[in-house]
C-alpha cells in the first residue's frame, strides 16, 4: 500500500521551510512519531547535518522527530526499519548518487511500496519517478545510473517554470527542454509547479495544491491539468 506525497518545492515564497504542507504532513504521518530524513542531495551544499536540523524545526510544529539517516551505522537497517521517510531536495545526481553508493535504490523501493510514507520535494520528488532525467540540476557527480524509484509510471520536473513573455533571456524554457527529452524517452513528463504536488494511495495518483500542472506525452502537444484530478491515466 503506497502512501506517496511528492511535492515540488520544500519552500514557497513568503513561507518557511514545509509550512504549505504541514496539515497534509500530520495527516501523512498520523500513524507515527519518527520520521527518517535523507538529507543526501545536500542543497547548496550544506553539510546532512545542518540540513537535518532545519528540517527538524518545521517537523517539530506538527509534533514528529526527525532522525537524520546519516547519524546511522548501518543506514540499510535503518531505512528498513523506518516507520515514516522524508527525502529534501538538492542535487539530484548528488542525490541518487549517495543512494546507489549505499546500496538504498532496493531498499528504499521495498520499504515504501510496502506502506511506510514517503515524503518527497524537489530532488526527493524527482527520484520517484522512472529516471531522473528531466531533473533542473547540473551534473556535478556522475551516478551510477539515472534510473530512480519508480513509484509513479512517470517523470517529474519540479519547480516547473512557464515561459516570461517579458523575459530577455534567449536561452530554452523548461517546455524545450522536456520536448528535447521526448527526442530520445517516450514516458510522459509532468511539470509540477511551485506549491503543488502529488498524493499517492495505492495505485491512485492525484494533483493536489493550488495550481495547475502540465502534462507532456511523447509526440503530442502539452497541455494542462487541474488541482484534483487523477493522474491515473497516465499508467
Amino acid at each position: 500500500m503506497k502512501k506517496i506525497l511528492i511535492a515540488s518545492t520544500s519552500t514557497i515564497h513568503g513561507s518557511n521551510f514545509l509550512d504549505y504542507l504541514l496539515s497534509d504532513l500530520e495527516e501523512h504521518f498520523k500513524d507515527t512519531t519518527e520520521v527518517l530524513f535523507i538529507p543526501y542531495a545536500r542543497p547548496g551544499g550544506i553539510s546532512h547535518e545542518d540540513y537535518t536540523k532545519k528540517a527538524q524545526g518545521a517537523f517539530k510544529k506538527i509534533n514528529k522527530t526527525l532522525i537524520g539517516l546519516h547519524e546511522f551505522t548501518n543506514v540499510k537497517e535503518a531505512l528498513t526499519n523506518a516507520k515514516g521517510i522524508f527525502v529534501g531536495g538538492g542535487n539530484t545526481f548528488v542525490l541518487v548518487n549517495k543512494l546507489y553508493k549505499n546500496d538504498l535504490i532496493t531498499t528504499l523501493q521495498k520499504v515504501v511500496l510496502n506502506g511506510t510514507p514517503y515524503l518527497g520535494t524537489s530532488a526527493g520528488s524527482n527520484i520517484c519517478g522512472l529516471t531522473m532525467n528531466t531533473t533542473n540540476d547540473m551534473p556535478i557527480v556522475y551516478p551510477p545510473s539515472f534510473k530512480t524509484l519508480g513509484f509513479v509510471p512517470f517523470n517529474i520536473n519540479p519547480h516547473y517554470l512557464d515561459p516570461d513573455p517579458s523575459s530577455t533571456h534567449m536561452g530554452e524554457t523548461r517546455e524545450t527542454r522536456i520536448q528535447e527529452f521526448h527526442k530520445f524517452n517516450t514516458q510522459p513528463v509532468i511539470g509540477l509547479r511551485e506549491g503543488s504536488f502529488l498524493k499517492v494511495l495505492n495505485e491512485d495518483i492525484v494533483l493536489k495544491g493550488h495550481l495547475s500542472a502540465r502534462i507532456f506525452l511523447h509526440n503530442e502537444e502539452p497541455y494542462e491539468i487541474e488541482t484534483n484530478t487523477s493522474l491515473n491515466f497516465l499508467k
